[in-house]
């Protein structure tokens, strides 16, 4: 039986087998810790460079950076607020001239702060709202231009399976998630016919340590999903890489849970 040589090569790319974004410079917000370090760490195991975003973590930033460069790639750190439109712009020039241009956005900065509705001011629903859904606009804003120009992109909007499920205390969170799978399905459209997919992450119960923020373990979310076990960082991962692939060239304007069935489509 004849060899399929080109089912071979795709399936290899897709396994991670070769470098498949060697000489791409990928974007990540909110790049230090858990979900967002572990994609750095696997966009970066397929060759490409990777700009690691934090707002303050400068120590952590650094820590991840040298973690990059031992899997023989280029990283940089880069501080600032997403919620700013000028340093968003300042940004994304900064690593265009130290990087390249950015090829791969993975937007993951957020604020997912338990705080019961009648308790939740004015001031902190829209401090949330700011990071989740204006930060990946203004990032996406940024460089999308370059993308347009080489016909080629790739923008992860990581998302949660909270705001489709509905949990207690974190409306303002929820909202600014359910606005970001909006996001995804309207820029997806928009530049499709550029080469750029677009497509959102939602994420489900992952375990390791919890955010300052987060509060203790809400009580009307389960201990673990259906599939009886909480998942990991490297979870969530493996689905950004697998979005990022060359190979994933027709996947756009979707969403891929990775929730161990929370919830289901």
């Amino acid at each position: 039986m004849p060899v399929d040589r080109q089912r071979l090569r795709r399936a290899n790319l897709m396994s991670g087998g070769e470098k498949t974004l060697a000489g791409k410079v990928a974007l990540i917000t909110g790049a230090v810790r858990r979900s967002g370090r572990a994609s750095a760490l696997e966009l970066a195991r397929h060759g490409a460079s990777v700009a690691i975003n934090t707002r303050r973590s400068v120590d952590e930033a650094n820590a991840v950076k040298k973690e990059l460069e031992a899997l023989g790639v280029k990283a940089g750190v880069y501080i600032c607020d997403v919620t700013d439109e000028k340093g968003v712009a300042g940004m994304a020039g900064a690593i265009a001239k130290e990087l390249g241009p950015v090829d791969i956005l993975v937007n993951n900065a957020a604020d997912r702060a338990r705080v019961p509705t009648l308790e939740l001011s004015f001031e902190e629903w829209h401090r949330v709202v700011h990071i989740i859904l204006d930060g990946a606009f203004l990032c996406s804003r940024a460089v999308l231009p370059h993308m347009i120009r080489q016909k080629w992109g790739r923008i992860v909007n990581i998302s949660g399976s909270g705001n489709l499920v509905g949990y207690a205390e974190r409306v303002h969170v929820h909202a600014g998630k359910g606005g970001l799978d909006a996001m995804t399905r309207s820029f997806s459209s928009e530049f499709c016919q550029h080469g750029i997919t677009v497509n959102t992450v939602s994420v489900g119960l992952i375990g390791g340590q919890r955010s300052a923020t987060s509060g203790p373990h809400p009580a009307n979310v389960p201990d673990a999903p259906p599939i009886g076990f909480k998942g990991e960082p490297t979870d969530i991962a493996n689905a950004v890489g697998f979005l990022c692939q060359p190979a994933s060239r027709f996947i756009t304007g979707q969403t891929l849970h990775v929730n161990g069935g929370e919830y289901m489509t």
